[in-house]
This record gives structure tokens, sequence and C-alpha cells, in this order.
């Protein structure tokens, strides 16, 4: 339906009494800045990925053949885009009077709700690990954090592991082991302009940061599925970033506002990664 100078309350952010508009707070949206990407090339219907396995090497006698032979044992995941996005319809009218400009505001509104789309998109495919080293109730402590990046780090996951969990399951690593006034920048390896305003500021255990994600859901019984993983073992493949567009309507005498992404996201390497079902109870004061 168009947004027109009468729809609904819109008519009191015209020229009467307020100044200046109040926005619905986003959560940290790090997921998307954390994981492989790929760009889908013009003309193409998909990208694929290889990975090889590892050859083992033998001891040789001096004099005799090598016997062993190696393979490459290759296999490739296969990635594609499908298009995302909204539109909004303003009048001309609402655009004349609003005290603000409407498009400013509708601006933000359809820049963060893209960004909450991508994040979710990532969020969702963290139960699609085939392990979860979690467990419905389990808080993130010092001590399980610590077995997580030991699990991590002794299953090969790679360089660059992150862990990733809602911000009320973080809170219970500050409330057992961390000094409130220490805080530490992002590690080395990641983009700190992308990723820092979603760092927990916490120091990082073993080199592995820990970010949190206001995005991810809890359940009724006040569990989060958060993930440790390399960022080798998600991608998300782009065809087109997001892109805004603007469309005259002269008869309807406004102006259309669409906002477009071509995405997909996909789990690459499920041996890099695993769910993390943590406690995530609102914290309280004691």
């Amino acid at each position: 339906m168009p947004q027109a100078a009468t729809t609904g309350s819109l008519e009191n952010a015209q020229r009467i009494i307020i100044a200046t508009a109040r926005y619905t707070e986003e959560h940290n949206a790090p997921a998307m800045n954390l994981i492989e990407q790929f760009t889908l090339p013009k003309g193409s219907k998909q990208v694929t990925v290889p990975k090889v396995g590892q050859m083992e090497m033998s001891d040789l006698v001096d004099g005799q053949d090598i016997i062993d032979e190696e393979e490459i044992g290759m296999t490739t995941v296969d990635l594609t885009a499908a298009e995302v996005g909204a539109k909004i319809i303003i009048t001309d009218k609402l655009a004349r009077q609003s005290a603000e400009n409407v498009f400013s505001i509708i601006g933000r509104q359809l820049g963060d709700g893209m960004a909450r789309k991508k994040d979710k998109d990532v969020l969702a495919l963290y139960s699609g690990f085939g392990t979860d080293i979690g467990s419905a109730g389990r808080s993130m402590s010092l001590a399980n954090v610590s077995a997580t990046v030991a699990y991590a780090k002794g299953n090969k996951f790679g360089t660059q592991v992150y862990i990733v969990q809602h911000p009320f399951a973080v809170w219970d690593v500050a409330n057992t082991a961390v000094t409130a006034s220490a805080t530490y920048p992002v590690p080395h390896g990641w983009s700190e302009d992308l990723l820092g305003n979603f760092f927990s500021g916490l120091r990082p255990i073993n080199g592995v940061p820990i970010f949190e994600d206001g995005n991810i859901s809890i359940d009724s019984s006040d569990d989060a599925i958060g993930v440790c993983a390399d960022k080798s073992a998600l991608a998300v493949v782009k065809s087109v970033d997001t892109r805004t567009e603007r469309q005259r309507d002269a008869s309807l005498r406004a102006t259309e506002v669409v906002i477009t992404a071509d995405y997909g996201v996909f789990e690459l390497d499920d041996s890099k990664g695993v769910a993390l079902t943590l406690d995530a109870s609102t914290p309280t004061t004691s």
C-alpha cells in the first residue's frame, strides 16, 4: 500500500510538532562478515568450490620403487544466488510535507532490514553442522569456551576460528572470568572496520575471538544456537550486492523505492565448524 500523507501516524510526521524520527534499534549483525566471500561472475549460473584431501608420505628404502599411490580426493560444493528485497511507495504529498527528509528515514530502515536479513540467513546455517558440542542449559563459562576452542584446534578447523553467540550467553564469560574494565581490540587477521562493533571486547581465548549477535533466536527454554567455526566453514556467493533504486510513478504521484540483493549462503565444509547450543537466559543484577 502506498505510504501517503494520511497513512496512520505518518500525518503526524509532517510539519506539526515532531522534529526527529526515532528508529527501532537493531542488533549487532556480524555473521555475514565472518564467512568466506565469493562473487558470481557475470554470465555464470553458479560458483563451484573444490576441496581436496590430504596426502600421506611413506618411508622409502634405497633402491626400491615407491609403492604407495596417493589420490587427490577432490569434492566440490556448488554455490548459487537468489534475489531478496523490499519496496516502499512514498507519495509526493508526504515527501513535501514531512518535517524530515523521508527518503533518508526509509533509506536507513531498508538498509537495516537488509543487514538483518543477511545476518539471519547465515545464523540459520549454524544448526546444520553435524556436531553440536554445546547443550541446553549449559553455561558459556570460561571452562566451556576453552574446551570449545581446544576442540576446534584439535580437529583442525583452520587458522581463522571464531565463536558467535547471543549477548546473554557471552555475558557468562565476563561474569566468570574477565575483568570488567579490560577490553581488547579485534585480533589480527579480522577486519576491524567491519567487525569491531560486534567483537565482545573480551581477551581472545587462544587467539579465538568471540562475537555477539543479538539476532540469534532464544528458544522457550532460554537456549540459543551459536557457532564455533573457521571462516572457510560457511560461504556467501554474491551476484549483485545491495542496490537501492527509485522509480517515479507520475499517475500515482509517488516514488517507489526498491532495495534488492542477489546472494546465497551455504555450508562449505562441515568438518570446520560445530553448533554451540548454550544458555542465554536474561542476565539479572544481584
